[in-house]
């Protein structure tokens, strides 16, 4: 299945600065799929070293002498390593001692070398005695398939390519079928094997049998801790859907277990983020840039990675979410938030991209925007709607009032079609995701 992150794989490999690579993300987003992919077909030959148990790879980095252990490679896979012709794929790296170590010689003693590596929990698996090679690695970040390579997937490349045109007038006649995928990806989601499912069956049960094997994986990870701090993974991770649907979706730990106080929890939930599978956005006094120097690290809330794991998490029949248009507003638009949160966050693909998305409010007034982002060149209040009904003045509060002086230009994404005024654009829920790319969000500037 096409994958976006693969011309930013291409323009890694044409670079003359392009260091071993890492490609980050949580467990089964589609690294491993996507360099294979990449491998044969950009380059004469891969040489694949998967390190999950693997007794060869165990005794390989007993030092950084780099060509001993590319000729051990040669000798144990019988594939000659070329400069220029061949792409070396560590898979799952973080599992062999020294593995990612190494990387530093590989960048300051075979730079030239296309060097790959991929793993599940990198930035946390490491051995306390072992270095991360700062300034010596590229990174890049995957996620679940987004709205637009669903649609891709689908075979509607024409629509999905239209869509990122953001060409209203050439979209309006496709709003009815764009809005058909996107109940769709709202139950399936974005994690390629459920989406793989799904087209090729059509059928809901077998796509909630993938889902619920993704979360039966991702709670075995949780039991490689010890006893009491994987019950606190667990325990966080199961109320995220209960914190996304109350009104305010501020994260309450009382939600997680009553009278829980935050020093419990505070180091499963940054687990869960280091491994990818939640999000967590803090909330902005201000919105000013750079939003970060306003950041309230106290206040925030928490999305699931994936709109269709959460669907699954919370038992959402599929009926409901596949027929009518219940599942837009279903838990006071948990779902819809969560869709919203997740296509932005797909954009943040490089180093230093992680401290755009914020939300704001204040314990003294009802007033609340969604989310807060900063673009390339503006920042973006964004106000989300679940439905046709976007009746609600928050929005129009903080753009027109509360920072009348700041010259915002607001951001509402609804069921409704593309419009403009002088404060606010709308724009419908399936052209999220191109709205941003288009703000700068996916170009790494």
């Amino acid at each position: 299945m096409e994958r976006h992150i693969y011309n930013d794989l291409k323009k890694w490999k044409d670079s003359p600065k392009r260091k071993p690579l890492i490609l980050l993300g949580a467990r089964q987003v589609g690294k491993t799929y996507t360099l294979k992919q990449f491998g044969k077909e950009e380059f004469d030959n891969m040489v694949y070293v998967n390190c999950h148990n693997n007794p060869f790879v165990e005794s390989l980095f007993v030092d950084f002498d780099i060509e001993r252990i590319l000729y051990q490679i040669e000798l144990q896979y019988e594939q000659r390593i070329t400069v220029g012709k061949t792409l070396l794929f560590f898979d799952e790296i973080q599992e062999v001692k020294n593995g990612i170590p190494s990387l530093k010689y590989f960048c300051e003693n075979k730079r030239d070398l296309h060097v790959v590596v991929a793993g599940s929990l990198l930035g946390i698996s490491l051995r306390e005695e072992e270095s991360f090679p700062v300034g010596k690695v590229d990174n890049l970040r995957m996620y679940p398939m987004t709205f637009d390579e669903f649609l891709i997937a689908n075979g509607r490349d024409m629509l999905a390519d239209c869509l990122k045109k953001l060409d209203a007038d050439m979209l309006a006649p496709h709003h009815d079928t764009l809005v058909e995928y996107l109940r769709q990806y709202y139950f399936v989601g974005g994690m390629p094997e459920a989406v793989l499912t799904w087209i090729d069956t059509h059928d809901a049960s077998e796509t909630r049998r993938v889902q619920m094997s993704i979360l039966s994986t991702y709670n075995r990870d949780f039991g490689k801790h010890t006893k009491a701090e994987a019950e606190r993974i667990r325990m966080v991770w199961n109320s995220i859907p209960a914190q996304l649907a109350k009104e305010n979706k501020k994260f309450v730990f009382g939600v997680v277990k009553q009278g829980a106080r935050a020093a419990e929890y505070e180091k499963a939930i940054q687990w869960l983020v280091d491994a990818g599978v939640i999000y967590k956005v803090c909330r902005i006094s201000k919105p000013k840039e750079p939003l970060q120097f306003y950041t309230d690290t106290m206040c925030y809330k928490v999305f699931m990675m994936d709109v269709g794991l959460l669907a699954c998490m919370c038992g959402a029949r599929s009926k409901a979410m596949l027929l009518g248009m219940e599942v837009f507003s279903e838990f006071k638009g948990a779902f819809t938030e969560n869709y919203v949160m997740s296509q932005i966050k797909s954009l943040e693909k490089y180093d230093g991209m992680d401290n755009n998305i914020f939300y704001y409010s204040k314990d003294s007034s009802p007033l609340e925007v969604d989310l807060v982002v900063q673009g390339r060149d503006r920042v973006i209040p964004v106000e989300v709607k679940a439905e046709h009904n976007v009746r609600s003045k928050s929005l129009s509060t903080f753009v027109k009032q509360e920072f009348g002086d700041y010259g915002l230009k607001g951001l509402r994404c609804s069921m409704l079609s593309f419009a403009s005024q002088d404060w606010m654009d709308n724009i419908p829920l399936y052209a999220v995701e191109a709205y941003f790319n288009s703000a700068g969000l996916g170009t790494g500037e």
